[in-house]
């Protein structure tokens, strides 16, 4: 589990793995980046109270990093990756590891659970796990047993890992599908099993969702630059939305313009563009926002641009070979 500046979550994350159902040895690898909210301490005090935990120093800081230095560290032929903002089912750990047995597969994984407290982290949630907000991907909406391109954490075989290269380190995020590409392009199977739903706790704010929705679609957009072949259409729906919307909003300021000359504002009809995509929010907030209460519903309203807006316009800049530079001064 890489770690960094997570002092809220993390002992949850930790004591989750300690309560596995799992008959076998079992060794908890935090990979510790510089962090300054006594995240260091608390660590620390875990392994202190378990000997089966060992923090380990991932100078870097990065999550690929901190994967790969655990791997390295690790003794058995089985790698179960946990993020610092998920929570496992206690079965979790037996129920990949049949399955791995089972399918023959290099990788399993299954349901990013999202669960919020606030009226906010609700509205997040929601979104995270409808086909509106991030997708349709199995390991975010549910989905029958099999192979699948992708999948949310992993429980993988070491072997599978050590003969792809572990995770590539200039790849800040969705690293996951990235190795997961190589694994399947190396005669190895993704598996998806809806048996497997892992609790993650979503940002508490609209800045730190914002930032992270940014930083996953510069990525994303590096990705389908550098593997263009391997990446469907849906990823490119944000992204065209963003621009469409863009150019609608500057089409509109033009027919104003042409209307205070005295010309006939045709170009006021770009307007049509972000009036229909905010009827597209109203509509899936209806559908799909409800039951959560009228405060969770009114910030549906507001998580679900805020997830396609950064996200697209992240991953716009990321296809346009920006990242490295962006990253290098946000650290993502």
């Amino acid at each position: 589990m890489p770690v960094l500046n997570d002092a809220s979550h993390v002992r949850a994350a930790v004591e989750s793995i300690l309560d596995q159902r799992y008959e076998g040895p079992v060794e908890v690898l935090i990979a510790l980046g510089p962090s300054i909210d006594g995240t260091a301490e608390l660590v620390a005090d875990l392994a202190a109270r378990d000997t089966r935990v060992r923090v380990l120093d991932n100078e870097v800081g990065s999550t690929p990093a901190g994967l790969n230095l655990g791997i390295r560290a690790a003794v058995y032929p089985v790698v179960v990756r946990v993020d610092s903002h998920s929570m496992l089912p206690a079965d979790y750990t037996r129920i990949a590891v049949d399955t791995l047995e089972r399918t023959g597969a290099d990788n399993v994984g299954g349901i990013m659970a999202a669960h919020g407290e606030s009226a906010f982290e609700r509205a997040v949630a929601r979104a995270y796990t409808t086909p509106v907000g991030l997708g349709g991907s199995a390991f975010h909406v549910g989905g029958t047993a099999g192979p699948v391109e992708t999948v949310y954490l992993g429980v993988f075989r070491r072997e599978a890992l050590e003969r792809v290269g572990l995770f590539d380190e200039t790849i800040k995020r969705g690293q996951d599908w990235e190795l997961n590409r190589r694994l399947r392009a190396t005669g190895g199977i993704v598996w998806f099993t809806p048996e497997l739903s892992v609790t993650y706790r979503p940002r508490s704010s609209l800045e730190r969702l914002g930032r992270q929705m940014f930083s996953t679609g510069l990525w994303r957009g590096e990705l389908a630059r550098r593997f263009p072949a391997a990446n469907g259409l849906r990823y490119f729906v944000p992204p065209v939305m963003v621009l469409g919307v863009l150019l609608g909003l500057l089409a509109g300021l033009g027919g104003l313009a042409q209307a205070l000359a005295g010309q006939p504002p045709w170009l006021a009809v770009g307007l049509v563009v972000p009036a229909v995509y905010l009827l597209f929010v109203l509509v899936a907030a209806l559908v799909y926002g409800r039951g959560q209460g009228a405060a969770s519903w009114l910030w549906f309203l507001v998580v679900l641009p805020c997830i396609h807006v950064a996200w697209g316009a992240g991953f716009v800049l990321g296809y346009l070979s920006l990242t490295r530079n962006i990253a290098s001064h946000t650290g993502r």
